[in-house]
């Protein structure tokens, strides 16, 4: 058997308790110990895969020798991509291969021990409440534990006063993010949807009767939330947005 299994999780609990060990180490590897990952994956070195343990211990190893595999094989190769592409491009694609890792993991043993419907449905959403790796590793979200947020009676932003939503059915009206000059305030805009002066830092455009917005905390750039990929659920869950730009910055020299 495979050492990297540890063991067969049966119920949806220890399934999940399973995914959340190896997703740590996944992201412990693509942030807190980048640099040790990265000298692991010598481009002179066979193809190398990023292995997430239940112990939420990671390595950088060889694919298993048996056929077929205990559990999910990672994506091969990553080493060889290293030092094609800039580091932080790298480490996303990384970060994305490994969060298809995990769920394959998951659903492989939710298939082997018969998870029902509702047992399947159960594990995805309780998988689904915890951001990706992807997402941790380019800045969406904040590190374990920032990006959660309990349902207010108000149905506030975590963004605070940053963060704009757009009308919700009839009769409410849009809120629409600040003109340039935060002390002029529109004249009638609310009603139509129109925007004043202000316009979405990757479009260009103004403002649609049902757009939503959402302000970079480092740039305080506007964006419409589809430009950025950010959803209105989404950002309920982001405490600090940083646009593309800003979280690019991050990239090590």
């Amino acid at each position: 058997m495979d050492p990297r299994a540890n063991g067969n999780p049966r119920t949806v609990e220890e399934v999940f308790r399973d995914f959340k060990g190896r997703r740590g180490a996944m992201i412990k590897a693509l942030t807190s110990e980048v640099e040790d990952f990265y000298n692991q994956c010598d481009p002179e070195k066979e193809n190398l895969c990023l292995y997430g343990l239940p112990s939420e211990q990671w390595e950088v190893n060889l694919p298993a020798e048996e056929v077929p595999p205990e559990l999910p094989e990672p994506v091969l190769g990553i080493n060889f991509a290293r030092d094609g592409m800039q580091e932080k491009d790298w480490l996303s694609l990384v970060a994305v291969h490994s969060d298809t890792w995990l769920l394959s993991v998951a659903f492989y043993f939710g298939a082997r021990f018969g998870f029902d419907k509702a047992d399947r449905r159960r594990l995805f959403n309780m998988i689904n409440e915890l951001p990706t790796i992807f997402e941790v590793v380019t800045g969406t979200v904040k590190k374990e534990g920032k990006e959660k947020s309990s349902n207010q009676g108000n149905n506030k932003s975590k963004s605070g006063s940053k963060m704009q939503r757009a009308s919700e059915g009839q009769g409410r009206q849009s809120k629409l993010p600040p003109p340039k000059d935060e002390d002029e305030v529109p004249e009638e805009e609310d009603e139509d949807g129109e925007h004043g002066d202000t316009p979405c830092g990757a479009c260009g455009e103004g403002n649609g009767a049902d757009e939503f917005w959402i302000c970079c905390d480092i740039c305080d750039t506007w964006f419409h939330g589809k430009c950025v990929k950010v959803t209105k659920a989404r950002a309920e869950h982001i405490k600090h947005y940083k646009c593309p730009s800003c979280s690019n910055k991050r990239a090590r020299c």
